[in-house]
C-alpha cells in the first residue's frame, strides 16, 4: 500500500507559522545563486536563511502580502494595492543588516537594482516561492503557484517575478511566464531574470 504524501494543499499563513516558513524556505533556497551570494558561509547559511525569511515574513509580507504555505513549501505574493507598503521599513532594514553582516551593502545594492527594473503597470508580484527539496516532485511549489495565479487571473492582472536560478525558468515558463530581460546584480553578483505572465481570461470573462 502506498503511503500518503504530505499534503500540498495551500493554507493561509499567519505570524505563528514564521518558524516553520523560515525553516522551509531556508532549505528551499540553499542552492539559490543569489542567496548563496548573500550567505557565502556554508556552515552558517541555513540558520542565516531561516532568520532572513522569518524576518521578511513577520515584518513585511504577513501584514501586506498574501502568504500561503503547504507542509513543505511557502510563497509570498504582493497584490498591487500593497506594493508601496510591502517594502522594508528602517527597523526591518536594520534587522536584515544584522543578519547579513558584511554582505548587507551588497544586499541593499541588489534590492535597488531589482526594484529599478520593476513594471509600472498594476500587477501581482511573486516575491518568494520555494519548496523543501526533500519533497521535490510532490507538487508543493506548483500548488502554491497555481493558487496565487488564480487570484491574479480573477483580478485580470499580470504577474511579475525575478529568479536567480536558471534551472527554474522552464518551471515558470510552464505556467505561462516569459523572460522580460536580465539584470546583472552589482558587486559581482549573479544574474536575475525578470519574468512576466499575462492574465488568463476564462470564457466567461470574454
Amino acid at each position: 500500500m502506498t503511503r500518503m504524501s504530505i499534503t500540498n494543499t495551500p493554507k493561509t499563513a499567519t505570524i505563528d507559522d514564521a518558524s516553520l516558513i523560515g525553516r522551509t524556505l531556508a532549505l528551499a533556497f540553499d542552492d539559490d545563486p543569489m542567496m548563496r551570494w548573500f550567505f557565502p558561509d556554508e556552515a552558517a547559511r541555513e540558520a542565516g536563511l531561516a532568520r532572513y525569511f522569518s524576518t521578511i515574513f513577520t515584518r513585511q509580507y504577513v501584514h501586506h502580502g498574501v502568504c500561503e504555505y503547504t507542509d513543505a513549501a511557502a510563497a509570498f505574493w504582493v497584490p498591487p494595492g500593497a506594493q508601496d507598503k510591502a517594502v522594508p521599513d528602517a527597523e526591518t532594514i536594520q534587522e536584515l543588516s544584522e543578519i547579513l553582516g558584511d554582505r548587507a551593502p551588497l544586499f541593499r545594492q541588489a534590492a535597488e537594482a531589482a526594484a529599478g527594473e520593476g513594471p509600472q503597470e498594476p500587477h501581482w508580484y511573486l516575491a518568494v516561492v520555494g519548496a523543501d527539496p526533500a519533497a521535490q516532485g510532490q507538487g508543493h511549489g506548483a500548488a502554491l503557484l497555481r493558487s496565487g495565479l488564480a487570484k491574479a487571473d480573477a483580478a485580470g492582472l499580470p504577474v511579475y517575478l525575478e529568479s536567480s536560478k536558471p534551472s527554474n525558468l522552464p518551471f515558470y515558463e510552464h505556467f505561462g511566464f516569459t523572460v522580460l530581460g536580465e539584470v546583472q546584480l552589482p558587486g559581482g553578483g549573479p544574474t536575475l531574470w525578470a519574468m512576466r505572465r499575462e492574465p488568463v481570461r476564462r470564457p466567461a470573462d470574454a
